[in-house]
């Protein structure tokens, strides 16, 4: 099933948590929570103690997307504060099995995230340790940006490396998703669709979600999005 996982790094941080409920009205399963160190991006966010407030927010997973260098020294941290999934980059680790192992022996999901211009091949053999993998689909450390065409090849190879090794992670996409970009996107393969300014920059968070997630459900080939306030956790737990 195709998830819709809103990122608030576009959002109103002075009306946070209503606009976390918004979109997960629209129907959305997850909320990423992009985690910059202005070192190994070109920007400074959000860390643990934003976590913790949003955790008292919402219900919903909350997803940390760690683009920071050392992020074996904050991953107890972000369990401290009630994250329940987190990514690290395979460019900022250093022993990424290592990372792995430190994210679920603190009781939280782990996945690997790769920038545009790293292989997907490159991850092959941990593949069977993370409950997704994160393509990012622009060069991380600013929302907006223009969609990566050539992602799409990367969803697809890491798709058929599912299929071939018989494995179940999830296929995460970054970047640039939005109303043009979805199907296409969902068409490769990817199953977790995370989206910023298309759901929440315009305002109307609530009809952006919900009308998102509708493209990319038909064009799975799935059933409509539920109504509001139905559904909005099914799989998000997966």
């Amino acid at each position: 099933m195709v998830e819709l996982v809103p990122s608030i790094l576009s959002a109103d941080f002075a009306r946070l948590a209503e606009e976390i409920a918004a979109a997960e009205q629209g129907g959305g399963t997850v909320i990423h929570c992009d985690v910059m160190d202005g070192h190994f991006v070109p920007n400074i966010t959000i860390g643990p103690p934003v976590v913790a407030s949003l955790r008292k927010t919402t219900k919903l997973p909350l997803d940390c997307h760690l683009m920071i260098e050392n992020p074996d020294n904050f991953i107890p941290a972000f369990a401290d504060a009630g994250a329940d999934w987190v990514s690290v980059h395979y460019e900022a680790c250093r022993h990424l099995h290592r990372s792995l192992e430190l994210i679920a022996h603190h009781g939280m999901q782990p996945a690997v995230v790769l920038n545009p211009a790293t292989r997907v091949d490159l991850i092959r053999d941990i593949l069977p340790m993370v409950h997704h993998v994160l393509i990012m689909s622009v060069n991380p450390g600013f929302g907006g940006q223009k969609f990566i065409q050539f992602s799409l090849d990367k969803i697809r190879a890491l798709a058929r490396m599912r299929q071939e090794l018989g494995l179940a992670f999830r296929i995460e996409v970054d970047g640039g998703v939005a109303h043009d970009t979805v199907a296409r996107v969902v068409q490769a393969g990817a199953d977790l669709l995370v989206a910023g300014s298309a759901v929440f920059a315009a305002g109307n968070a609530e009809e952006n979600a919900r009308m998102l997630l509708a493209a990319a459900r038909e064009a799975a080939g799935e059933g409509p999005v539920p109504a509001a306030g139905t559904g909005a956790r099914e799989g998000s737990r997966a």
